[in-house]
């Protein structure tokens, strides 16, 4: 197995409007899709599409989505024998609303989400010490998390966490045992909170974190690219121009993407331009999974 992705799963209700409603306020949206999202399962998917060979290790509800998210995983070729239904408690829901600026709102049910806990990551260790990189959110127990990063350091298994949503709660000491601690400016600010509204500033911001002992950096930028500080260098990687749809689930897409390619290549360099390259495919697309291209997008 290449990748193990510990993670959520969620399903997403999307709503596309003309502008964000105010307080008390009833818009009509001009359209509606549902599909399978989860930052966990995106990035999951993601890395499939890729030729990753994935295992997942998630929890559904045992409501009315549960089997129709563990079918979905398995269509993308990702391995479901750790994805698990939690008796009495709601799968993960997303209700997202898309504006026409492609910005995004989102509000997360975690429901079996919050019940992935440590003692399931020691019952399937036997086949997570097969994979070469650990994938990791914040969408599951920080205990869990926490978990998962002492397994893959114990067994020398790489580590990138993700921390989204971010949670100004997370233990930057364990986010130096990860290899890659990688963050969208927005999850930057929560965590350093320092402004970020120039280059600059996001530097500044990025750079008290490297002061903590973080071994690579990566800051998503959007349509400016990414940032990766190691050690005392700096790296920008511009994207590619493109006519953004719906940016959500842009950033598990470049996660997918850089641990797929890095797997593969062990290179940084390279892997963050495949995955911003990715990441901008992907917004040109409605929705998350379904926005999610394969191989031919970077050729």
């Amino acid at each position: 197995m290449d990748i193990a992705v510990i993670g959520s799963n969620m399903v997403d209700l999307i709503a596309y409007i003309d502008e964000m409603p105010k307080v008390g306020e009833t818009l009509e949206a001009e359209d509606f899709a549902m599909g399978c999202g989860g930052k966990g399962a995106n990035q999951a998917v993601a890395a499939a599409l890729l030729g990753a060979k994935v295992l997942m290790m998630s929890r559904v509800g045992d409501d009315m989505f549960a089997d129709n998210t563990i079918a979905n995983l398995a269509s993308y070729g990702v391995d479901t024998r750790h994805v698990s239904k939690v008796p009495g408690v709601s799968s993960g829901v997303a209700p997202i609303m898309v504006d026409k600026q492609s910005r995004n709102r989102i509000l997360i049910i975690p429901g079996a989400n919050k019940h992935l806990l440590p003692s399931d990551i020691d019952a399937a260790a036997d086949d997570l010490a097969w994979c070469k990189l650990i994938v990791l959110q914040l969408e599951i127990p920080l205990e869990t998390i926490y978990h998962a990063i002492d397994f893959g350091n114990s067994h020398g298994i790489p580590v990138v966490l993700n921390p989204a949503p971010a949670n100004s709660q997370l233990d930057l000491v364990y986010a130096c045992k990860c290899d890659f601690f990688v963050p969208n400016e927005t999850e930057l600010e929560i965590l350093t909170g320092l402004p970020v509204d120039s280059l600059d500033e996001i530097e500044l911001a990025a750079q008290t974190l490297m002061d903590k002992g973080l071994k690579n950096l990566i800051v998503t930028l959007g349509e400016r690219g990414a940032l990766h500080m190691h050690g005392n260098e700096k790296t920008y990687y511009p994207a590619p121009k493109v006519e953004a749809v719906d940016t959500t689930g842009a950033g598990d897409a470049f996660i997918g993407c850089f641990a797929q390619s890095y797997v593969s290549s062990g290179e940084i360099a390279t892997s963050i331009q495949r995955a911003i390259v990715y990441a901008s495919h992907s917004v040109t697309g409605k929705g998350t999974q379904t926005s999610y291209g394969d191989e031919s997008v970077l050729a």
